[in-house]
């Protein structure tokens, strides 16, 4: 079994930074690919970012590109989210996500992981 836990979500105003973390334990090796997505109040869930196994290759949604950006360090078995220039409409539980597969997907349908989540407020 394998366990995924964000940290790192608080309340932040518009302009601020947040550095989101997932961390990884259990059985590492079941997820590869890690991706981050949220949902707001109200709405469906929606892709963030994604990131390779490797880091080679990152995946990165039109509304937050040049705003948001995902790294990991699989030594300590951590993926990151940096959010920077934050908006009131990024306000969200943010999600991070994994699959076995070596590049990230947009769906969260291909994701059989999930962390519970960590709520980030952007206020204005």
């Amino acid at each position: 079994q394998v366990t995924l836990v964000e940290s790192g979500g608080g309340l932040v105003q518009a302009g601020g930074s947040l550095r989101l973390t997932c961390a990884i334990s259990g059985r590492t090796d079941y997820v590869a690919a890690m991706a981050w997505f949220r949902q707001s109040a109200g709405k469906e869930r929606e892709f963030g970012s994604g990131i390779r196994y490797n880091g080679g290759y990152t995946d990165v949604a039109e509304s937050v590109k040049g705003r948001f950006f995902v790294s990991r360090d699989n030594a300590k078995n951590e993926a990151y989210l940096e959010m920077d220039i934050l908006k009131p409409e990024d306000t969200a539980v943010y999600f991070c996500a994994g699959h076995a597969r070596d590049y990230p997907s947009q769906s969260e349908e291909d994701s059989p992981t999930w962390g519970q989540g960590t709520q980030v407020t952007v206020s204005s």
